[in-house]
């Protein structure tokens, strides 16, 4: 049990620091928003699973709880990421930065 906790968490570090190489290293802000987030949100779902079956191999009332907060944790990060990272990107394009090399831009189309 606990190689498998291991490797979730192991899963989760390398994705989570992909997420942070991805603000470095992209060009502009919406591929920044779009990197860190996809690989945040992958990352995170790891940690939480690892969390939670660390929880549930503990067994007893405190173990239950915890995997039953990281489910919900999981489950508020898979609602509210794609939603912030969402907002970012809509007030970038807002503020008028243009994606970087963009051909077609839908957003100023619909203007």
């Amino acid at each position: 049990m606990n190689a498998l906790i291991y490797a979730f968490l192991a899963i989760g570090a390398v994705f989570n620091g992909l997420g942070a190489v991805a603000l470095l290293r992209f060009p502009d802000v919406y591929t920044r928003v779009h990197g860190a987030t996809k690989c945040t949100t992958f990352g995170s779902i790891f940690s939480l699973l690892g969390v939670a079956v660390y929880g549930f191999a503990q067994g007893g009332g405190i173990g239950g709880t915890m995997a039953v907060r990281a489910f919900l944790a999981l489950v508020f990060l898979l609602l509210t990421n794609p939603t912030g990272s969402h907002a970012l990107a809509r007030a970038a394009h807002r503020a008028g930065i243009k994606p970087f090399r963009a051909v077609v831009d839908r957003l100023e189309e619909r203007r």
